[in-house]
């Protein structure tokens, strides 16, 4: 977790709601300048209160869903702005009393005091397009379960096995005729004719996040899409998920932001168990976890690969311990501006050489592990 150093004369906490929010400015000396709240729209009010202090100010506020207007202002202003990590600030969450008023004035302290947990404020002219990649993930994810809903009816009814639900409308037609129960068979009617609605929205989205994402990350994009399986949406979500490579310093800092390690508790030399699982990017998690299942379509070597850690793992945690593995990979392509190369991903960035003698020996490189 890195945190806020940088020092400065003055220091703004915002607490942020959806029409309002409180600020608190104070000095280096704890001293209460400011401390009062305002309403969102009245972004005149916001900068005359913060202009004799803009010289030397840095403006924080917790991470929601509200702060994409403040950052925005903020930018246009020549003022400093930084994100918290609302998992990490339980600090203005632990008092007996807690109000906006309060908020406010323990986020000021916090960043004055140099405790203030950073979260990456995401650059405005790609914002849109991740949040819209998101819906289709969402939207995608509610298609999944209506399919899922479909095959429990039909294990319900001891039904022969069903073919997988494709996204081709043809193959789907009929699917409720199975059922001899008219109520399940209206059941299955209502899931398959959302599906056929999403399916057709899901398509019609792709052709737009494509159209829209023409003009960014095109020699990333290039180069995750070396890895045969990773097609357009799965390339295009780690990037925009991921935005600057460079703002992770270690492989291990982005696997853990993207869901895909257990960080340990311990206490007197003794584990605890594994906490704070929900820290880190849910949508790159299922975009890595998704890739893993898709590489093994198309590349042999990789699916020999996992079929050896579902004997070792089991076949679900063989799909996480694969997506790591190809997180690292995409952490170390992003970072070098190299393309994919499989014969490191597969050992680990070591190969064989010949001595002199002919024998076989192993030698590491810095390769993509």
């Amino acid at each position: 977790m890195r945190f806020y150093s940088s020092q400065k004369e003055f220091y703004c906490g915002v607490d942020m709601h959806a029409r309002s929010c409180y600020i608190c400015i104070v000095d280096k000396e704890h001293l209460i300048l400011v401390h009062r709240p305002v309403k969102n729209l009245d972004t005149d009010l916001f900068l005359k209160l913060l202009e004799p202090y803009k010289h030397s100010l840095v403006v924080g506020a917790e991470s929601s869903f509200a702060w994409y207007w403040l950052a925005d202002l903020c930018e246009d202003n020549d003022i400093e702005f930084i994100l918290g990590h609302a998992l990490y600030m339980k600090a203005i969450h632990g008092g007996k009393s807690k109000n906006d008023r309060i908020d406010s004035h323990k986020i000021a302290l916090l960043i004055q005091s140099g405790m203030f947990p950073l979260a990456n404020v995401y650059p405005r002219e790609t914002r849109a397009l991740r949040d819209l990649l998101r819906r289709r993930q969402y939207f995608n994810a509610i298609r999944g379960r209506l399919c899922s809903h479909v095959r429990l009816l039909n294990y319900q009814k001891n039904l022969p096995p069903m073919e997988k639900i494709t996204r081709s409308h043809r193959k789907r037609a009929g699917l409720q005729n199975r059922f001899d129960d008219p109520i399940m068979r209206h059941s299955a009617t209502i899931d398959l004719t959302t599906v056929d609605v999403l399916d057709t929205m899901i398509s019609k989205l792709d052709f737009e996040i494509l159209y829209w994402a023409r003009d960014y990350y095109q020699s990333e994009l290039a180069i995750l899409q070396s890895v045969l399986g990773i097609g357009d949406i799965i390339s295009l979500t780690i990037i925009l998920e991921v935005g600057d490579i460079n703002r992770f310093d270690t492989r291990q800092q982005f696997a853990s932001y993207s869901r895909l390690i257990k960080c340990e508790h311990t206490s007197a030399g003794k584990r605890c168990g594994f906490g704070n699982k929900k820290i880190g990017n849910p949508y790159l998690k299922n975009a890595f976890c998704e890739a893993a299942l898709l590489v093994t379509r198309y590349n042999p070597r990789i699916a020999e690969y996992k079929q050896r850690l579902v004997h070792k793992y089991g076949k679900c945690k063989s799909i996480t311990v694969l997506a790591h593995k190809l997180c690292r990979a995409v952490y170390y392509m992003l970072k070098n501006k190299t393309v994919f190369n499989e014969d490191y991903f597969l050992t680990g960035g070591r190969r064989q050489a010949s001595t002199p003698n002919g024998s076989k020996v192993v030698a590491c490189e810095g390769a993509i592990s």
